[in-house]
């Protein structure tokens, strides 16, 4: 097995992986310093697509982390390729915040001014939900327009606990109207391969890192990487029996990273 000392690409999951709300972890710019100075990546996956990059560079850069436009591979990057691919030029219905809708535009992906004239429904982490959204929603797929998702993400942790994410909500809606959505966002392989593409490093070099088994670690394994379950965010050791899912590696958090790579370079 490969040491974690010799991994290039890190690919870093963020809530719950790098940071809690505002309160960045131990040993992160340590981390990250390592990583770069030894000629290698990190690029911060999100499924989360309420916010847009801009917000992620300056809540890091209020942590006291520096990054740029191209250290980030999100959702709505997967998204924007999936419309591109299966249904180009259509009109999407945004479930979803108008950070979302912007980003969504910026890309040239067409958009319905509502549910009338929609002919996808695409849905992501809405903390802007209204009743109306859901309404439009089951309207929607009762007509049977195509349901894309970013994300299948139960809850997003926060200071206080976890909220619904969007795969709770997803789920809310097929239970209201039998349609289950395809999912762009972690754990498809889509985002480590657009990593690894504008980077131009190996399956081999590129290792993901993520607090959750069933999105983080399972889009590593699905993309046919090396993988780190930290436990510092919403999972614990008895997902790994509970989804049948097997990191590379289980470490407590990016502190234990740091120690993993000093003891093994």
């Amino acid at each position: 097995m490969a040491q974690l000392s010799q991994k290039r690409l890190f690919l870093l999951d963020m809530d719950g992986t790098i940071y809690l709300s505002d309160r960045l972890f131990d040993r992160v710019p340590e981390f990250l310093a390592r990583v770069r100075g030894s000629g290698g990546r990190a690029v911060f996956l999100t499924n989360n697509s309420s916010r847009g990059v801009e917000d992620y560079i300056e809540k890091l850069r209020a942590m006291g982390i520096e990054t740029a436009r191209e250290d980030y591979v999100t959702s709505v990057d997967a998204a924007i390729r999936h419309l591109r691919l299966h249904h180009p030029g259509r009109r999407c219905y945004v479930f979803g915040t108008r950070s979302f809708a912007r980003q969504l535009e910026q890309a040239g992906v067409p958009l319905a001014a509502g549910r009338d004239g929609a002919e996808v429904l695409l849905c992501g982490f809405d903390t802007e939900l209204t009743f109306q959204k859901l309404e439009d929603a089951c309207i929607l797929l009762g007509r049977g327009v195509p349901f894309v998702a970013t994300n299948p993400d139960w809850v997003c942790p926060t200071w206080y606990g976890s909220v619904p994410d969007c795969g709770s909500v997803c789920q809310m809606l097929t239970r209201a109207t039998g349609r289950e959505p395809v999912f762009v966002g972690k754990p498809q392989p889509d985002m480590v391969r657009l990593a690894m593409e504008r980077t131009g490093f190996s399956g081999e070099e590129t290792v993901v890192v993520g607090d959750r088994l069933y999105t983080d670690v399972a889009c590593g394994v699905n993309a046919g990487v090396d993988t780190v379950f930290v436990l510092s965010g919403e999972g614990t050791c008895a997902d790994i029996e509970r989804f049948d899912i097997h990191p590379t590696w289980v470490l407590q958090d990016i502190a234990a990273i740091c120690r993993e790579m000093e003891e093994n370079r």
